[in-house]
């Protein structure tokens, strides 16, 4: 049987992993066998992150809606605004009325107006 060398693939494969690893801190942006476990662990970083990131956000448009319905009426509770969304039967998901509190809040203060409306009194 021949002799095979497989030298330019493994070149290849080194050079993909050094290339990943560029900005990492020392040996790990420079010796292959520690800038592949480091690569590996920032893939997992990677990937896990994309769903706290959703997290994070969801929890910015709350605090945001919180934030505008306070400004509006201290009385009402983001709580008592998100029941009162579905009792008047308003169907926009929390980024969206993050958006409008920011960007319209007049259009804003329309819903929750509705929402105040729709609201058992207390």
């Amino acid at each position: 049987m021949s002799r095979v060398k497989g030298g330019t693939v493994t070149h290849a494969r080194h050079k993909k992993i050094l290339k990943a690893a560029k900005g990492h801190y020392g040996f790990r942006s420079r010796t292959f066998k520690v800038a592949a476990q480091s690569v590996d662990k920032a893939n997992q970083y990677a990937t896990r992150d994309r769903a706290v990131r959703k997290r994070n956000f969801r929890a910015l448009w709350i605090q945001r809606i919180n934030a505008a319905v306070r400004a509006i009426d201290p009385a009402l509770t983001y709580s008592r605004f998100i029941n009162g969304l579905a009792l008047a039967g308003i169907e926009v998901d929390r980024k969206v009325l993050s958006d409008l509190a920011i960007h319209e809040p007049e259009a804003f203060g329309a819903i929750v107006e509705k929402v105040k409306g729709a609201l058992p009194a207390a």
